[in-house]
């Protein structure tokens, strides 16, 4: 052993000891009071990185999830208002039913006619979803579609044409029941059955649009949540501290600090000894 007095190795060696003790103490304490693991970039460059990334995609999945609902709440308004003008083209038929009875009012069938092709006229005018027409003949979704994003990139989304000819046909009903009330006769009720039929064929098939585009978007829907789940979990494991490893690391690094600041008193005593050779 060799004693010096101007460079005491020893107890410089145990305080770079105890410096990096209390350095890992504190990085244990942070993430018990942050909660999270990686609090800079320099705790895990790479985990840093992955991360952010994954959080990221989770921001634009979920952004993609409300555009689904979206769609999906769009298509239900659509839904039940054809639904609506489904059951007025079969009371419209009732009326033609009836008209086939020698008794029967014909100009009271066919006012009542009227009243319910101007019902299924407001409906399709009035059917909007956040003041964007649905069912008209000038609507996006009677021509060119609306369209929603439904994934992460841009290019993943879903355009919806349902109503097209709906409007059309409504108004070709329209122009028989104006024929109608002005001449109120049995041949004229059986004339508008068959421009009706029609109508009812071009509701249904948009029905039936409506239906495949929700089922797309429930399975959409279902992929997101489960991506984002996934996603999410991943993100929780790259930065959520573990809450009792990390209380077990600053118990750990605390008592070896204490250990290391005891050391560093009794080696910085040792040169002492020395001057016990000029007694």
């Amino acid at each position: 052993m060799s004693f010096r007095i101007a460079s005491n190795i020893g107890a410089l060696e145990a305080y770079n000891a105890l410096a990096k003790l209390n350095s890992q103490t504190q990085k244990a304490q942070l993430r018990l009071a942050t909660q999270k693991r990686i609090n800079s970039v320099a705790d895990d460059t790479s985990g840093f990185s992955i991360g952010k990334a994954l959080e990221a995609k989770v921001s634009l999945m979920q952004s993609a999830q409300k555009n689904v609902g979206s769609a999906k709440d769009m298509l239900s308004t659509a839904e039940n208002q054809l639904v609506s003008i489904r059951d007025m083209i079969t009371q419209i038929k009732s009326k033609i039913a009836d008209s086939g009875n020698a008794a029967a009012d014909l100009n009271s069938l066919a006012a009542d006619v009227r009243a319910i092709a101007d019902e299924i006229n407001s409906a399709i005018s009035s059917t909007k979803f956040n003041d964007t027409e649905l069912l008209t003949s000038t609507s996006a979704a009677a021509s060119g579609g609306m369209v929603f994003q439904t994934g992460v990139g841009t290019s993943e989304t879903l355009s919806t044409v349902f109503s097209a000819n709906v409007a059309l046909h409504a108004s070709a009903v329209s122009t028989d029941v104006d024929t109608l009330v002005s001449s109120a006769t049995r041949s004229n009720f059986t004339a508008l059955e068959t421009n009706l039929n029609t109508f009812e064929t071009t509701v249904s098939s948009s029905l039936g649009k409506i239906g495949n585009y929700l089922q797309r978007l429930d399975a959409k829907d279902e992929f997101l949540t489960s991506a984002i789940t996934n996603s999410q979990a991943s993100v929780s494991r790259l930065f959520d501290a573990d809450i009792a490893l990390e209380q077990l690391n600053a118990t750990k690094y605390s008592i070896g600090a204490q250990a290391a600041t005891a050391m560093v008193a009794q080696m910085n005593f040792a040169p002492q000894q020395v001057l016990q050779l000029f007694g």
